[in-house]
């Protein structure tokens, strides 16, 4: 990532590295660094700079690059120093550790959660931080406007991952070389406007089916904040939530209030906190929407701690039928997140032969784990690992 002249300037001194697990605390690190080389980066640029990042793709590492380029350079002259010292700072830092791209509130209060600017310019972290680390089952009440902050950018995240493909645009980062050949024929071959591309936004097809249970209470309510999100920013999920049936509530999350539809659910489920009977439900699924609503191109998310009460023999037959049609089947199981875990419950057994990827769902950092699996194609088993420091006792 270096422009092609070269820095000629005096030794670069050596700077920091990009080692934390998330975007933001890494963005803060390389605004110091710029600064100690006298780069003149003030308060209001690095907020612009966070805030173009939620806005782009920073899978992509030009665009990337050239989106804090394009705000923390002012001088032409220093191009070669800053591809420098970015690709110092930012080179061993993986794709898939980028983190939550946060949500600028239209009002210009500053929630106390979010990324702010502090007396001396540099940036401070909120608590955030923290909540993406908590578990579910230990939010307090005045935690929960946070959490539906996070898990609406968690759904945007999902909603704009860009695939591999290409389409046609005007200021798209990625030269088309025979769009541009044909169009400047008329030039004489001579090269004056360049044809571009942008990959193209590739949305999932979700199924999402939600364990609403006794043993599930504690996590069923972010969870169903978390669907509310996908459904209205994704728009292609269908939603269903089961205890002892199964039912379809993709209606429900049509309204602009989650905590509105969570109480419409219960108030018109009638075994909302009940048994669990996941085999049964899955049965009613499979035979009722399993045949349109599933093919080789849906995800089947199934958010439930395999706490069953019924036949693991059925439930082992209609995770069979359900894996032969759909894509891929992620399991996530709030348990997962806890030490020593272990999936050794008889519905959890009998399913996870026909689960393509098995993991946790006890926190918002899990749930960014989701949103960076579905991004990946590829079928076969898989545990994602719980990040380091998300397990609870």
């Amino acid at each position: 990532m270096k422009d092609a002249s070269h820095w000629d300037g005096p030794p670069l001194t050596t700077p920091g590295r990009a080692i934390h697990a998330t975007l933001a605390h890494n963005v803060i690190d390389f605004i110091r660094l710029l600064r100690r080389h006298e780069f003149p980066v003030s308060p209001a640029e690095a907020q612009d700079a966070m805030r173009a990042l939620g806005v782009v793709d920073i899978g992509d590492r030009q665009e990337f690059y050239l989106t804090l380029r394009s705000i923390l350079l002012w001088d032409p002259k220093r191009q070669s120093q800053f591809a420098e010292l970015f690709e110092q700072f930012w080179g061993a830092w993986g794709d898939e550790q980028s983190t939550l791209m946060r949500e600028r509130p239209e009002s210009t209060q500053k929630p106390e959660n979010e990324i702010i600017v502090d007396q001396e310019g540099g940036l401070t972290y909120s608590a955030m931080e923290a909540l993406m680390e908590k578990d579910f089952s230990e939010f307090r009440a005045d935690e929960l406007d946070a959490v539906a902050r996070a898990c609406v950018a968690i759904a945007k995240r999902i909603a704009t991952r860009k695939s591999r493909r290409y389409k046609p645009t005007v200021r798209g980062s990625r030269i088309d070389p025979r769009r541009t050949l044909r169009g400047n024929l008329k030039y004489g071959g001579t090269i004056i406007d360049l044809a571009r591309l942008e990959r193209k936004i590739r949305k999932p097809r979700l199924v999402v089916i939600c364990d609403v249970s006794r043993s599930m209470e504690q996590y069923s309510i972010f969870l169903l904040e978390f669907i509310h999100s996908m459904q209205n920013l994704i728009g292609r999920v269908e939603s269903f939530v089961f205890s002892t049936s199964l039912h379809r509530v993709t209606p429900y999350f049509k309204h602009s209030d989650i905590l509105q539809a969570i109480d419409d659910i219960q108030r018109e489920i009638p075994d909302w906190s009940g048994g669990t009977r996941i085999g049964e439900s899955l049965k009613v699924f499979n035979e009722e929407y399993g045949r349109y609503l599933v093919n080789r191109r849906t995800v089947v998310i199934i958010l439930s701690d395999g706490l069953d009460t019924g036949q693991t023999e059925l439930l082992s037959e209609q995770m069979a039928t359900m894996h032969g049609r759909a894509a891929r089947i992620i399991w996530l199981n709030p348990l997962l997140g806890k030490d020593q875990y272990e999936p050794l419950a008889r519905g959890m057994a009998a399913a996870l032969p026909h689960v393509d990827v098995f993991a946790a769902a006890h926190n918002l950092a899990s749930l960014m784990e989701l949103a960076n699996e579905l991004g990946n194609s590829s079928r076969g088993r898989t545990t994602l690992p719980t990040p380091a420091g998300q397990r609870g006792a």
